[in-house]
C-alpha cells in the first residue's frame, strides 16, 4: 500500500535512541504531540517520533497534522495511509519506519500524567537498555461523565494497577500502549499480522514475549483518555472474538486459565433452559 510521507525539518538529522510510534485511525492525537513536544529540550535529540494515519482519510485532520508537525521541535514522520491496514500490521509498518534501537508504543489518546514522561523513558534507555519495560495507565485525565462508569471502573481494577504489583507478574500486566520494547526483540517477536481489527493482538504477543524476555514495569504512567459505553464495549468484545479465538489456539495453556474462559466452557455445558 502506498504511503504519504510528512518529515518536519528536523527529522534527517536526528540520530535518535527512542522512537516513540504512534497509530492513530479517526482520533486527532494533536494534543497528545503538543505534550511531547514540551519536552523537546530535556531529551536533547535522543527521541523521535513517527504517527501512522491507518486510513483515516480525513484530508482536514492530514493537513492540520502536517502543520502542526512541521512546526514541531522534535524530529517527527506523519505517516498518511489511504486505507486501514489494521491495529498488528501497522505497529509493524511503524516499527520498520523507527531509526532507534527502543520502540515506545503510544496510543493517539493516552495523555503523559507528567512532564518528565519522555525523559523518564529516554534515561530508562541510556541506562538500562531493558528489552521490554511497561510504564503504566492510570485515570488521572480520565473523563468522569456517568455514561463511562462501567469502564472507568474496569480499568481501575484490571489496566490501572501501580507498578509494585505488576512487577508480581509482569508478564500479565502488558499492553500495546505506553511499551518500550528493544529493536531486536521486536524483530525476533512481532506483532501477529493475522490479527485483524480490535483486540487481543497486544495480549498474544505479550505470551510470547514473556517466555523469552524479562518485562521491567516502572511507574512512568499516562492517562489512556478513551473510554467507552457500555454499548461500544460491548460492539468491541463481540467483535473481537475471532482475535480471541486466534489466541486460544495457539496458547491454550494460557487461555484456559482465564476465569472467564472457564466460564464459558462451564456454561456451555449447562442443559439450554
Amino acid at each position: 500500500m502506498k504511503a504519504k510521507l510528512t518529515d518536519n525539518p528536523a527529522w534527517k538529522r536526528a540520530r535518535p535512541a527512542l522512537s516513540v510510534l504512534i497509530p492513530f485511525l479517526r482520533d486527532d492525537p494533536s494534543d497528545l504531540l503538543q505534550r511531547l513536544d514540551e519536552e523537546a529540550t530535556s531529551v536533547d535529540g535522543a527521541v523521535e517520533i513517527i504517527v501512522l494515519d491507518d486510513g483515516t482519510a480525513d484530508a482536514d485532520l492530514t493537513a492540520r497534522l502536517s502543520a502542526q508537525v512541521g512546526a514541531m521541535a522534535l524530529p517527527v514522520r506523519l505517516i498518511t495511509l489511504p486505507a486501514n491496514e489494521g491495529r498488528a500490521i501497522g505497529r509493524n509498518r511503524l516499527a520498520s519506519a523507527a531509526r532507534g534501537g527502543s520502540l515506545l508504543f503510544l496510543d493517539s489518546d493516552m495523555r503523559p500524567d507528567h512532564r518528565r514522561f519522555l525523559r523518564d523513558w529516554a534515561e530508562l534507555v541510556a541506562k538500562e537498555d531493558p528489552a521490554v519495560a511497561f510504564g503504566g495507565f492510570s485515570l488521572l485525565q480520565a473523563p468522569t461523565d456517568a455514561k463511562y462508569q462501567v469502564h472507568r471502573a474496569m480499568a481501575a481494577k484490571s489496566e490501572c494497577v501501580p507498578y509494585t504489583e505488576r512487577a508480581k507478574q509482569p508478564e500479565k500486566y502488558v499492553y500495546t500502549s505506553n511499551l518500550l520494547v528493544r529493536r531486536d526483540v521486536f524483530e525476533a517477536e512481532a506483532f501477529d499480522s493475522g490479527f485483524t481489527g480490535w483486540g487481543w493482538e497486544d495480549v498474544e504477543w505479550a505470551m510470547r514475549v514473556s517466555r523469552r524476555f524479562r518485562v521491567v514495569h516502572l511507574d512512568n504512567a499516562a492517562t489512556h483518555m478513551g473510554l467507552d459505553t457500555v454499548d461500544a464495549l460491548a460492539r468491541k468484545y463481540e467483535q473481537s472474538a475471532p482475535n480471541f479465538a486466534r489466541m486460544a489456539e495457539r496458547h491454550p495453556e494460557i487461555v484456559a486459565a482465564y476465569p472467564s474462559y472457564k466460564a464459558a466452557k462451564l456454561l456451555k455445558r449447562l442443559p439450554a433452559l
